[in-house]
């Protein structure tokens, strides 16, 4: 109930720690543990944490096959992170359950179109770049924040790095489909993603405040460990965050308590395709220590 209010509320972050306090309690019910799983996506989905979100949706459809709202959230997300077959196989299974569900059907709709037309908009895409891209640097130039700009008139390449900038709302989209976008306060809310090299896995915050800290997208996104940490290591109090300055092959390890504009004002760190990205890994795992054998780390 307290999540419910939360959610309401549209205070998503606390509904998050809600629900994943109600997930804790081990209940044995797997109806009860669907129905929080997804509504915990859902309150991920609104704060732009599609793949934690699509976590829950894939959680919650284990414990109920048959719960369309769990489907319906998962095909949500897959169209937020542009996976259209991905999007449609969901949408084509929550019709088996319900063939007139009209929001699975127009969704599909919509993934067939997208996934059809997306070839014709990365083809377009490095026409557009260069004169919106300009638009941009402006809002960068006041915030001593350095972007690479990596237009590609290969098809191949511009579909790995898809990134837009306009003055007019001032945007970068990127293969996700995210954007970085001014607030009515005119603060930036960047797209952020996260690496976890030993899992191989990703996490994606579509808007990341820039005045926003880490740790506190930390502690809504590993308010429950995630599926793959079957070690159960990854707790926020035990990661550790850093960038790559690829040009020099060294690291640097952030302070959590730093916000995202602190980050991006390193003279160290550059934002490649629109998209700021950090590594995670668990403090003095031996995983993290072969990792950074014989490679220089700095502290920020």
């Amino acid at each position: 109930n307290e999540g419910n209010e939360y959610f309401r509320e549209k205070d998503y972050r606390r509904a998050v720690i809600a629900y994943s306090e109600a997930l804790k309690k081990n209940c044995e019910d797997p109806e009860l543990n669907a129905v929080l799983h997804t509504n915990r996506g859902a309150a991920q989905f609104y704060l732009g944490n599609y793949r934690s979100a699509l976590n829950d949706a894939i959680q919650a459809k284990k414990l109920k096959p048959t719960h369309l709202k769990a489907i319906i959230r998962g095909a949500l997300c897959h169209m937020e992170l542009k996976n259209f077959s991905e999007a449609i196989a969901w949408c084509e299974e929550g019709l088996r359950i319900d063939s007139k569900e009209k929001k699975l059907v127009e969704m599909r709709a919509k993934a067939h179109k997208l996934k059809v037309n997306i070839k014709a908009v990365q083809h377009d895409f490095s026409t557009r770049w260069q004169g919106r891209a300009a638009m941009g640097i402006g809002l960068l130039c006041e915030r001593n924040i350095k972007l690479v700009l990596e237009p590609s008139n290969e098809e191949e390449e511009i579909s790995d790095g898809l990134a837009e900038l306009s003055i007019d709302g001032f945007h970068s989209d990127n293969a996700t489909g995210a954007k970085v976008h001014l607030d009515a306060d005119g603060n930036l809310n960047w797209p952020v993603l996260f690496l976890y090299p030993e899992h191989e896995q990703t996490d994606f915050i579509a808007a990341f405040h820039e005045n926003s800290r880490f740790i506190d997208h930390l502690m809504v996104m590993f308010a429950e460990l995630p599926p793959w940490d079957l070690e159960r290591k990854y707790l926020p109090s035990n990661i550790e965050l850093y960038f790559e300055d690829e040009e020099r092959a060294e690291m640097y390890k952030l302070n959590p308590e730093h916000t995202l504009l602190q980050v991006l004002q390193h003279q160290r760190y550059f934002v490649k395709a629109g998209t700021p990205t950090v590594l995670a890994f668990v403090k003095h795992s031996p995983f993290s220590k072969k990792y950074f054998s014989g490679k220089k780390v700095h502290r920020l």
